[in-house]
C-alpha cells in the first residue's frame, strides 16, 4: 500500500481495490496498542484485545489437544504442490528471457 501511494496511485483502481481489501480485513478487529516512540523509531509496548484470536489452549505444549503432528502432512504437501508449480512456471519464464 505505502508504494503505490508513494508512486501516485491514491486514485488508481488497484489502490481502490488494495484499500477494500485492508478495510475488509479489519471488519473484526478489536483492541488497543501501546507505542512508545523514541529517536525516531517506534516500539510496541503492549497490546490489548477484548476478542483476540490468540488462545493460550491451542499453543501450549502444556495441555494436550486434538492437534495430531500428521494432520500437517496434506497441508505440506499441498502447499508443496503450489510452491513447485510456481518455481517451474517462474524458472520457464526466466530461460524466455
Amino acid at each position: 500500500m505505502a508504494e503505490q501511494v508513494y508512486n501516485g496511485f491514491w486514485f488508481s483502481p488497484e489502490f481502490e481495490y488494495t484499500r477494500q481489501c485492508v478495510e475488509a480485513s479489519q471488519k473484526m478487529v478489536t483492541g488497543t496498542v501501546f507505542l512508545k516512540v523514541y529517536k525516531g523509531n517506534v516500539y510496541i509496548e503492549g497490546r490489548t484485545a477484548p476478542v483476540s484470536l490468540y488462545n493460550q489452549q491451542l499453543v501450549s505444549m502444556d495441555v494436550q489437544g486434538d492437534f495430531e503432528p500428521t494432520d500437517a502432512t496434506g497441508f505440506i504437501r499441498l502447499n508443496a504442490l503450489r510452491l513447485r508449480e510456481h518455481r517451474r512456471v517462474k524458472e520457464a519464464s526466466e530461460e524466455k528471457q
